[in-house]
């Protein structure tokens, strides 16, 4: 298997800083390459791997707001993959999303759940668009996490608790938070009324929370970084 991300595995096994025979060599050394580089160096990188490549290779891509009509071009062949992985994937917990062109077989594809699914789970999308969406919502979705955790143990801090003391009780109540709502298969509306008692401390924090914006904030948010990743494969399309 090739792999490309910054640096290189090449057919000798070395992993030396990229050129273009290292590219050429990652190329050739397997039926399955996976492109992982920067959205901005995938146009050097494309030509450096073309004559490697032959009409029997799987071309994998997990390069954001690449299109597959920019690979298809730069590759000169139709059995693509484009990915969308998130950072979870880093310890077996990620989110992927993915579709493929009509000349990936089904053992190509086969192949590409093997390799997704080893970073978490995966989804099979027919139309290439939700790929943007997904960009949004799952792939950029850990850092909206991140920064809810850190308000959530800024505020704990703030309160009188260590941060050690914080940031377990914000990620463990998250993880079961996550976990109740798998398990259950119940709406998180519902969810969220089990806990909300008329009058309690959870109706005047939410009550906050929704005079602040809360659900408009998120939502223009997901909506920005989903214009954002159209925009990002217009360009690329130029």
């Amino acid at each position: 298997m090739s792999l490309g991300a910054g640096y290189w595995s090449c057919a000798c096994g070395c992993r030396t800083g990229r050129t273009r025979s290292c590219c050429l060599a990652a190329a050739r050394a397997g039926k399955i390459t996976i492109l992982s580089v920067k959205p901005q160096t995938l146009s050097t990188i494309l030509p450096d791997i073309r004559a490697g490549l032959d009409a029997d290779n799987l071309v994998l891509s997990i390069v954001a707001g690449s299109p597959i009509n920019v690979i298809r071009r730069g590759l000169g062949i139709e059995k693509i993959i484009r990915a969308m992985p998130n950072t979870p994937g880093q310890v077996g917990q990620g989110m992927t999303v993915w579709t493929a062109t009509e000349a990936v077989d089904e053992l190509g594809r086969q192949q590409a759940q093997a390799i997704l699914g080893a970073l978490g789970k995966e989804i099979y999308v027919g139309e290439e668009g939700y790929l943007d969406m997904a960009t949004a919502l799952s792939g950029t979705g850990p850092a909206y996490i991140f920064m809810f955790m850190e308000a959530l143990i800024d505020a704990g801090v703030h309160m009188g608790f260590s941060r050690r003391i914080a940031q377990e009780l914000v990620y463990q109540t998250m993880e079961g938070s996550v976990a109740i709502a798998r398990a259950s298969g119940t709406h998180p509306t519902e969810l969220r009324n089990q806990v909300t008692s008329p009058g309690g401390t959870t109706a005047a924090a939410l009550y906050q929370l929704e005079k602040g914006g809360f659900r408009t904030v998120i939502s223009k948010a997901i909506w920005a970084a989903y214009q954002r990743s159209k925009a990002l494969g217009e360009l690329a399309e130029k």
